[in-house]
């Protein structure tokens, strides 16, 4: 009769396979790694929490699959970490695919261990932090693999709008893993890693083009051609550093308020604020300067910088409340409206509004970018989605008309017949139907035509229309403008706004959702 094992030789037991499930695919592999710059799964995790915080889940998970030698198949936690940790003291969720074994490969248990982690987040009301380092579906495990990867974007459903989801990509991510990542509201990748649903070879056996792995899937064609990632970085630490600050101007789920972080109370005037902006509307600025005299310490984190240019969106603090920014950008084609910019606008109004973030619009846009290439995109349901986006959201909204504020572009950049709680206007507004130039050859062209100088005519007559319509005390004295302000008051004008909007509620007609135009 074999003898009982004694609770010291079951705990070594423990502590010997606990190493193992540890150590991955093992120190050659994990060598591997880093010599590819990259960190393990593991190490990524314990750099993202706070220190000593993480708790693993699901470590001894094992898949079921027995075809193809699976059955004999080592693979520590099935090839990805799963747990939850605690950042700058709140809980945050985490799953992080371990490329050292078996290449990171997602089967069936691997996928359920990433959905459960979702579920947790969500019924604990904390963020959920995806790290994505994988050479796809787990071919052996045939469509168990599959199923899997419809459990994660089902999951990705759920807690959408409810706890923020951040994908970082760090490695491979490929095939149908690229779904979960674009169902998230923030995509970091570093320039190590790679995203497609087809790769290299594929495309150029089925279509005959050549491409290189970075010019199809590498961070940079994702953040300046697809608009795909939000952020750039070199390195693993670089993504998780991104993340962290992303996080610090969320809350942890859409019932909460963000948290109010070194707040800065300062509402001097702030005279240099009055030279940034050029009077003459076809000189270009870089807007970015104007908000980092709004925000706190001066403290931007753009968000798909590198991607529509034309307009620029991201978070900022005025008080320590997180803001989110959305401005045109004159200095990138004179800040026109397109397709592109209409996305991106509208996609970070709908994650401020589901954040309970307050939006802050500067506006000096010309209008939408006219062309036949734009009008057969689609430019009028792309630009219908800042027209729904602003008028759907229920978060504090301050409009600021920096200099040009032309037709159907001004309503587009939230208006207050769009649901702008305040709106503000420097002197050097202009809010018309369009420019005076344009406005003026349409109403006075018989005047224009039959004058003896038609050219002193025209200037005349500009002149005169840019004096009547072009002026922000026009809008002022219909009640579409509620205050014409100093730029120097610009920040104090925000933080005042911010304060009594903060109780803001708004009943919405009871209804399963809108239908969005996309």
């Amino acid at each position: 009769m074999a003898k009982e094992k004694s609770m010291e030789q079951r705990i070594d037991e423990l502590t010997e396979a606990r190493a193992t499930v540890q150590a991955g695919g093992g120190e050659k592999r994990i060598e591997k790694q880093h010599a590819k710059g990259k960190l393990t799964a593991r190490e990524r995790i314990d750099q993202f929490v706070d220190p000593g915080s993480f708790t693993e889940t699901g470590a001894f998970r094992r898949n079921r699959t027995t075809a193809f030698g699976m059955d004999k198949a080592d693979m520590p936690a099935d090839g990805v970490v799963t747990g939850a940790g605690s950042l700058m003291g709140r809980p945050v969720f985490l799953a992080s695919q371990d490329f050292t074994v078996v290449g990171g490969s997602a089967g069936e248990t691997h996928n359920i261990k990433v959905t459960e982690t979702m579920e947790n987040a969500l019924e604990a009301g904390a963020p959920f932090v995806f790290i994505n380092d994988s050479g796809g579906a787990r071919v052996q495990e045939g469509i168990d693999s599959l199923s899997g990867y419809g459990k994660v974007f089902y999951a990705n459903v759920k807690l959408s709008g409810v706890v923020p989801q951040i994908s970082i990509i760090a490695g491979p991510c490929a095939g149908g893993a690229v779904y979960s990542p674009a169902l998230t509201d923030f995509i970091i990748q570093t320039r190590k890693a790679h995203m497609f649903i087809t790769g290299p070879g594929v495309i150029k056996q089925v279509t005959g083009e050549e491409v290189t792995q970075d010019a199809l899937g590498g961070a940079d064609a994702h953040q300046q051609v697809s608009g795909v990632n939000d952020f750039v970085v070199d390195t693993d630490e670089q993504a998780l550093l991104v993340a962290q600050k992303i996080l610090s101007f969320l809350p942890s789920n859409n019932r909460e308020e963000a948290p109010i972080v070194n707040p800065d109370y300062s509402a001097d005037p702030d005279e240099s604020l009055r030279d940034i902006v050029p009077v003459e509307g076809n000189k270009g600025y870089d807007v970015r300067d104007v908000i980092s005299k709004i925000v706190d310490h001066g403290d931007f984190l753009e968000v798909k910088a590198g991607y529509a240019g034309n307009i620029v969106t991201g978070f900022g603090r005025v008080g320590g409340r997180s803001v989110g920014f959305i401005c045109n950008q004159p200095k990138v084609m004179s800040g026109v409206l397109d397709i592109n910019a209409s996305d991106k606008g509208a996609r970070f109004i709908n994650i401020c509004n589901a954040f309970n973030i307050p939006i802050v619009n500067l506006v000096d846009v010309p209008g939408f970018l006219p062309g036949v290439a734009q009008e057969h995109g689609g430019i009028i349901r792309h630009g219908a989605k800042m027209l729904y986006a602003y008028s759907e959201a229920t978060v504090p909204k301050i409009t600021i008309v920096l200099r040009k504020a032309y037709g159907g572009s001004y309503l587009a950049m939230c208006s207050k017949e769009l649901g702008a709680d305040r709106v503000f206007a420097w002197p050097s507004a202009e809010i018309a139907v369009m420019g005076a130039d344009g406005a003026a050859a349409v109403v006075f062209r018989k005047e224009i035509a039959a004058a003896e100088d038609p050219e002193a005519k025209r200037a005349e007559v500009v002149q005169a229309y840019r004096d009547e319509f072009a002026t922000p005390f026009a809008s002022a004295a219909h009640g579409y403008v509620d205050d014409i302000i100093d730029p120097a008051d610009t920040r104090r004008e925000i933080l005042v706004a911010l304060e009594l909007l903060a109780k803001k509620r708004i009943q919405r007609p009871e209804k399963k959702h809108g239908i969005m135009p996309v």
